[in-house]
């Protein structure tokens, strides 16, 4: 006797016509590496609460830098934590703020855009004008994430950064330590010479809160309007700003 299955002709079509997008990498083994990995991580982020007197860390809530939030607490760092909420950000990004705030018994400052600025913006551009060049994404990202990122590190003597060789052309000779001449302050990138097996390893075996768009195709995220899941295949920053089609997927605040 055969059997049939009827397969809905949408569902047939969905299925045929919708790319494989991108997965998270599967973990490394626990082994000697992952250890050492844990023991340099835990020694960076010691060196420099030791060499500052005020450090703060900018986070995404994304997977690298929930590999930094899940190490600072642990370690009981008096690193500050914060996010830029831009006013754009996806849904499932605002609730992993609630989430590790649970999860940690942390507090993570939200700092926002002045309306003015996005007022300037909006009345100059339209307010989705970012689609329309480089120019109007650059003046888009500088009034949501630049300026208010600029406020929220005054005072500080240092900031930390998710960032990582692999995960960009424009970062290939990245450093641990860097001087961020135009905020006149030390920036430091803690997982610069991390794999993304690295990251995945860590944030699975510890069992750290993960971004639920990651699970969807995303392996980075930034405001709802300019980010997409990104196929197999695709550069892992493909997805970012994905209609101007350059090389440099960057938004100005890692510009030297």
């Amino acid at each position: 006797m055969s059997i049939v299955i009827d397969i809905p002709s949408a569902d047939l079509n969905m299925s045929i016509n919708t790319p494989a997008v991108w997965q998270i990498p599967p973990s490394n083994s626990i082994g000697d590496r992952f250890v050492a990995l844990q023991q340099s991580l835990s020694e960076r982020l010691a060196q420099i609460s030791c060499s500052h007197q005020l450090v703060r860390f900018a986070s995404s809530m994304a997977a690298e830098d929930m590999v930094l939030v899940d190490a600072i607490a642990t370690l009981a760092l008096p690193i500050e934590i914060f996010t830029l909420n831009t006013g754009r950000l996806h849904r499932e990004t605002l609730n992993m703020l609630a989430t590790s705030e649970r999860r940690y018994g942390i507090s993570i400052k939200q700092v926002e855009p002045t309306q003015s600025d996005i007022d300037a913006f909006v009345s100059h551009y339209g307010l989705n004008g970012f689609y329309d060049s480089e120019l109007a994404k650059k003046a888009c990202c500088r009034a949501r994430k630049i300026i208010p990122l600029d406020l929220a590190l005054t005072g500080a003597q240092a900031w930390l950064t998710g960032q990582r060789r692999e995960q960009a052309v424009t970062r290939v000779e990245l450093s641990f330590i860097e001087a961020d001449e135009s905020r006149q302050m030390t920036k430091y990138n803690p997982l610069f010479d991390w794999s993304e097996s690295d990251v995945w390893t860590y944030l699975q075996s510890r069992e750290v809160p993960i971004h639920p768009l990651h699970f969807q195709g995303y392996p980075s995220i930034g405001c709802e309007p300019c980010t997409r899941a990104v196929r197999i295949g695709e550069d892992i920053r493909a997805g970012r700003w994905w209609w101007l089609q350059q090389e440099n997927k960057e938004c100005g605040l890692h510009v030297k």
